[in-house]
């Protein structure tokens, strides 16, 4: 029996159009953007009837099954689709539309970026000026050109204009007061005391002239009538005898190098020396060193500070100097970049100026030096000789096992020096020049090499006054004040000279200098006052304590 066919639209509705939807077989590469997005069907509801899906546009034109090799193949169509998320052209007319989105997200993106990256540079300036308000408010108010009422006047910007008015921390925490003592300058051991109140606790690590981040300490600096002619800015060193001669020049000649480069006027201070006065011994630094001002007055005694070195009137001696001439010292001033020797050679060079140039022999030490060396020069079989230096009373070889390194050491040493410095020559044409305190340990060396080398010393010197400077006996620090101050005098004399033969300083160009020098490694500091030039090139100092050639 015939049973009619259902009704598909029993409404007056508009007709579902999935119920027409021609369904077209899916292909890997199809040329129908619908097919591979795979629509389900409530999207496709969505459309409604006037969607541009149902275009003619999104209609197959092409035969799914069309041959490449056919006619109908278009080598370039003109219609073309891609999956979801490309863009897509109509004939060249059309608008890509997606891609114009993706381009405005991406400046939006950049735009909203960059000002985060401006809203962050701005938070670290700002919390930087924080930190430098915090620690570093005097660099801050240097920097925004702010003067407060707490600014101490910089050394180096101090002129005689300041003469005529009372200067000084205002700050009382900034003010080191001496109200304490009655009696100026100060003993080295009390600016050691002062010294050290102001360096508890952990060591500073900043740079060598980097003031405090409170401010810079200094003592008051009144205003007195007469004062108008005193230097604006100095820096002196203290001599006090309780280390030997030649450490004590050592670091004056970096004091007076530092007072150089500040561009601050030099003084030594010899009140409480116990060689006599500077002047028995070296001509006056105001005249071999004039700095910036010269003719100017020194300061009164009781504004002189060891600590910091940023005050107006620095003083230094031998025990204050561990704050200064130290770690950080040489961390400041040495070559980084250099290895092992080399590193010091800035330090070298300061020295080297400072012996040739500051620290200059007066005229009785000129004349008696240079009588020794021209009977040394009568000795010498050869235009130069080895320097020996052998110190027995306190002083300890270092990295030697014994109270004093064998004088066997010593001559082995020096010839093997020889050997090697001065090819050709025979061991028959060395001359040895000894400096030192022991008339024992020179016999020993004269019994060990009297038949094969020559010996000069000032114990064996044909100049009776070169004779009478020769050491009174094994030297010992602590008993030296026991001698009377001429006694004392006249050994300290005896030492320039021994040092000026033994080092070959204040050599005129026709005068012998040493080829090499031999001691023990304790002494090798004595050779921080020869330059460079010896120090690296022509003179050799061999350790007799390891046997290492320094």
């Amino acid at each position: 029996m015939y049973r009619p066919r259902s009704l598909t639209n029993i409404t007056s509705a508009r007709p579902n159009a999935l119920d027409n939807q021609l369904l077209i077989p899916r292909t890997p590469h199809s040329h129908c953007g619908r097919a591979e997005e795979a629509y389900t069907d409530f999207e496709l509801q969505q459309f409604g009837e006037d969607d541009d899906w149902r275009d003619r546009h999104q209609i197959q034109s092409v035969p799914l099954l069309s041959s490449s090799a056919s006619n109908n193949f278009p080598a370039e169509q003109t219609t073309r689709y891609r999956s979801r998320g490309g863009h897509y052209n109509f004939n060249g007319t059309g608008r890509d539309k997606e891609g114009e989105e993706r381009g405005k997200m991406l400046m939006s993106t950049l735009f909203y970026n960059s000002l985060l990256a401006m809203g962050c540079l701005c938070a670290g300036f700002l919390l930087f000026l924080i930190y430098m308000s915090y620690y570093r408010p005097e660099k801050l108010h240097s920097y925004l050109g702010i003067v407060t009422e707490n600014t101490t006047i910089s050394p180096a910007n101090l002129t005689t204009s300041h003469h005529n008015i009372s200067t000084g921390p205002t700050d009382p925490h900034l003010l080191i007061s001496y109200a304490n003592y009655t009696s100026f300058p100060l003993k080295p051991v009390e600016y050691l005391i002062e010294c050290a109140k102001l360096n508890k606790g952990y060591m500073s690590h900043g740079d060598y002239w980097q003031p405090h981040k409170m401010g810079v300490m200094d003592t008051l600096h009144p205003y007195r009538v007469g004062n108008e002619e005193v230097c604006a800015s100095t820096i002196t060193y203290m001599l006090d005898g309780k280390v030997g001669l030649l450490a004590d020049l050592a670091l004056l000649a970096q004091v007076a190098a530092l007072a150089r480069e500040r561009n601050r006027t030099f003084f030594v201070d010899d009140t409480y020396w116990n060689r006599g006065k500077w002047l028995d011994h070296f001509m006056d630094v105001r005249s071999t060193q004039p700095g910036p001002e010269p003719g100017c007055k020194a300061p009164p005694p009781e504004e002189l500070v060891a600590c910091p070195r940023l005050a107006r009137h620095w003083v230094v001696n031998s025990r204050t100097a561990k704050f200064h001439l130290g770690h950080t010292y040489s961390n400041a001033y040495e070559d980084p970049y250099a290895h092992q020797l080399n590193r010091l050679k800035p330090m070298f060079k300061f020295s080297e100026e400072s012996f040739y140039n500051t620290i200059r022999l007066n005229v009785e030490n000129t004349r008696l030096v240079q009588n020794a060396r021209s009977e040394l020069q009568v000795f010498s079989q050869f235009d130069s000789y080895i320097a020996l230096h052998l110190r027995r009373g306190d002083r300890e070889p270092a990295f030697y096992r014994g109270d004093h390194v064998p004088a066997e050491k010593f001559v082995e040493a020096a010839t093997t020096a020889w050997s090697r410095l001065s090819q050709g020559k025979s061991l028959e044409q060395l001359t040895l020049f000894v400096a030192t305190d022991s008339a024992l340990a020179l016999r020993e060396i004269i019994d060990l090499t009297s038949a094969s080398y020559t010996v000069f010393s000032l114990f064996q010197s044909s100049n009776e006054e070169l004779r009478a400077l020769a050491s009174p006996g094994d030297y010992v620090q602590k008993k030296f004040d026991l001698f009377h101050v001429e006694e004392r005098i006249r050994a300290t004399r005896g030492m320039i000279v021994d040092f000026a033969l033994l080092s070959g300083m204040w050599a005129k160009e026709d005068n012998l200098t040493p080829q090499a020098v031999v001691c023990t490694f304790s002494d090798f500091l004595w050779l921080s006052h020869l330059d460079w030039h010896h120090i690296s090139d022509t003179s050799l100092c061999t350790n007799v304590a390891n046997g290492l050639g320094l």
